[in-house]
C-alpha cells in the first residue's frame, strides 16, 4: 500500500512552535517534490512549502518565510516542517503531498493534520 502519513499537529499558543512530519510507506521520496499545503476554514488550500527530495531545493510561501523550515531525512524517508513564531492565521489543516507540489489530485496526499494557534 502506498501511503503518506502526516503527524505533529496540535494546539499551541501564538509565538510557539510545532514540527510536522510526513512519512511515506510503500514508496520512497527520491524522485518527488514533497510539499506541505494548508487549508484554513472557509479558505482555499494553498502551498506553504516544498522541497525537492533529491536536490534539496526549497520553496516557501511569503506568509511563512523566516518562520517555517522544511527539511528532509533521507534515512527515514520523511520530510519535516518546523514551524516557529506561530500566528493565529497559521491555523489550518496541513497536508503533505508527494509529486510536483502543484496540488494535483494525481499526487500522493496524506490525511491532514490540524494545527490550531490560539491568540
Amino acid at each position: 500500500d502506498v501511503q503518506l502519513q502526516a503527524s505533529g499537529g496540535g494546539l499551541v499558543q501564538a509565538g510557539g512552535s510545532l514540527r510536522l512530519s510526513c512519512a511515506a510507506s510503500g514508496f520512497t521520496f527520491d524522485d518527488y517534490a514533497i510539499g506541505w499545503f494548508r487549508q484554513a476554514p472557509g479558505k482555499e488550500r494553498v502551498l506553504v512549502s516544498c522541497i525537492g527530495f533529491s536536490d534539496g531545493h526549497t520553496y516557501y510561501a511569503n506568509s511563512v518565510k523566516g518562520r517555517f523550515t522544511i527539511s528532509s531525512d533521507n534515512a527515514k524517508n520523511t520530510v519535516n516542517l518546523h514551524m516557529n513564531i506561530l500566528k493565529p492565521e497559521d491555523t489550518a489543516v496541513y497536508y503533505c503531498t508527494a509529486g510536483a507540489c502543484s496540488g494535483s489530485p494525481s499526487d500522493y496526499w496524506g490525511q491532514g493534520t490540524l494545527v490550531t494557534v490560539s491568540s
